[in-house]
């Protein structure tokens, strides 16, 4: 951690600078290294705009998480986009943490081993109900034959 007056500091002085997503269009970010938070949260055009801003000596990193999208049910997430279309550039690194990567109280890796059981067993039981949908319409059409 950064001493607070050390922060102030840098902050005055741009060398760090904390801007909203919405306020880097139009800008090349270069000499810079630049940091993209919660991006679970942004859309295919903002992930794209991000890093469309890169300048030659430019570094970023772009985190998230995919199991705390809070976008609204009709947006889907654009860092899960970008993880499948810019996973062959190279240059571009993804990198995965699982539950034994967390470093919070010690009961947070159970939470998080539960819910993922818990929604495994929610995809099961949906591809089963699909299952089922798909033979009765089978049989439907045969009975009409």
């Amino acid at each position: 951690m950064i001493p607070a007056d050390k922060l102030a500091f840098f902050i005055q002085n741009r060398v760090i600078e904390v801007a909203p997503l919405a306020f880097m269009r139009g800008r090349t970010l270069d000499h810079a290294f630049i940091i993209l938070d919660e991006a679970q949260n942004c859309t295919s055009l903002q992930i794209k705009m991000f890093l469309t801003r890169l300048g030659p000596s430019a570094k970023a990193i772009v985190t998230g998480d995919l199991s705390q999208i809070d976008l609204p049910g009709h947006q889907k997430s654009g860092l899960r986009r970008a993880l499948d279309i810019l996973a062959h550039i190279p240059g571009i690194g993804q990198l995965f943490l699982t539950d034994e990567d967390v470093v919070r109280h010690r009961l947070v890796k159970e939470v998080i081993r539960s819910y993922a059981h818990a929604e495994e067993a929610d995809e099961a039981e949906r591809l089963r109900k699909k299952e089922i949908r798909e033979k009765e319409r089978e049989q439907k059409m045969e009975n009409r034959e």
